[in-house]
């Protein structure tokens, strides 16, 4: 099979790793961070801004995508990575997330979630039989396992439900793979997602249960949902203690630097958010130091780049005062300059992180970090502010 994992350096003082992905559509080093391209484009930025940036592993969003262009015209077209004319891998989730938070448009049954979509109003059923046919059918690299993501707090009885359902759906998934490569599809691996909310007890049991599934790697699900970072790492760090070492673990939704750092200090190999990029098209993107807010006033005449410390497009030729101009202004432009330093700033983050644990120095980098990355505004000093 295409898929592959393998571990390359375990730093000595805490669970953090590197390690290699290899899909048909070549390696990604993890730790590694994944832009997410909704409908098939990560907002204002093209693939090669994506490659420049030193990305090998996208997002892709089964939800929208089934629902427009639709699975069978992506198809037709060559698969989704010829359609995005895309070079690099392909992660596409499965769905669950996107008809869960729509609550008012679903109603989640044993054989799936009956949802009508936010586009038409049209109803339509995703089974987990359906939500790998649909991924197989976009020619994705990595497909998740549908899965029933609840809101927190919940009652633990409504907890243990959502459990269940997400292991009996997992079995399913893993059973209609096997119909597709027994008619040659399905060739995709599958990550299988650990539920059960902020309950110690309820992750553990399903985490134990998807081990016994022959899983090409997990992922951890329901966190990050306003639980608050200290629990969220909590649980972070017991799944990835009881995950097996020789397969990746892919933490959803966490994309603030300071997550990402903490995640892989507790051994996530792969994380993907859409926050740095849907702040930087609001004016706000992350720098070394913290969080800088591009459209202050304080900023109007400031002649440096966004980062001094980036060397990514924008940083080398726009200073933020030019920035400034163009949010105000209402230009596009703006987005996308800002864009551009977000993803590259991500993943060059993640790269600096698997270096260091490369190089059994993860514990200095990541004190550096945290000490040097405030969570208040950047500002800039009075002096370059005349």
């Amino acid at each position: 099979m295409p898929f592959q994992f393998s571990l390359e350096n375990h730093h000595a003082g805490s669970a953090a790793r590197a390690g290699r992905i290899t899909t048909a559509h070549g390696d990604v080093l993890t730790p590694a961070f994944m832009p997410v391209g909704t409908v098939g484009s990560v907002r204002t930025l093209t693939p090669d801004d994506l490659t420049g940036a030193g990305c090998t592993l996208v997002l892709g969003n089964t939800y929208h995508l089934s629902l427009r262009p639709g699975v069978e015209t992506v198809a037709a077209l060559g698969g989704l990575h010829r359609f995005m004319a895309w070079d690099g891998s392909i992660l596409t989730d499965s769905g669950g997330f996107q008809v869960m938070s729509l609550n008012e448009l679903n109603r989640v049954r044993e054989e799936g979630v009956e949802f009508r979509s936010h586009l038409d109003g049209s109803r339509h059923l995703l089974s987990p039989e359906s939500a790998m046919r649909i991924q197989d059918g976009l020619g994705t690299d990595i497909a998740m396992s549908l899965d029933e993501l609840i809101e927190l707090p919940a009652p633990i009885e409504r907890v243990r439900e959502a459990v269940d359902r997400t292991l009996r759906w997992a079995r399913r998934g893993l059973e209609e793979r096997a119909r597709l490569r027994e008619q040659g599809r399905g060739q995709m691996a599958l990550f299988g997602i650990a539920q059960g909310g902020t309950d110690a007890a309820e992750r553990a049991r399903c985490g134990e249960e998807l081990l016994a599934m022959p899983f090409d790697g997990y992922a951890l699900g329901g966190l990050w949902v306003g639980e608050g970072r200290t629990l969220g790492l909590e649980m972070v760090e017991r799944d990835c203690a009881a995950f097996p070492a020789e397969k990746p673990r892919y933490l959803m939704g966490v994309g603030h630097p300071v997550d990402v750092i903490e995640a892989i200090a507790r051994g996530v190999d792969m994380m993907d958010c859409v926050l740095p990029t849907r702040n930087a098209r609001r004016g706000t993107v992350f720098i070394s130091t913290g969080r800088l807010v591009v459209r202050n006033a304080a900023y109007a005449r400031d002649p440096r780049p966004l980062d001094p410390a980036c060397d990514c497009p924008t940083c080398r030729r726009f200073s933020r005062a030019y920035l400034r101009h163009l949010f105000l202004a209402g230009e596009l432009l703006a987005m996308r300059l800002a864009s551009v330093h977000a993803i590259h700033q991500m993943c060059s983050l993640v790269r600096e992180a698997r270096r260091a644990v490369a190089e059994n120095r993860f514990a200095a980098f990541r004190s550096t970090f945290l000490e040097k990355f405030h969570s208040r505004e950047t500002l800039a000093p009075a002096a370059s502010q005349a």
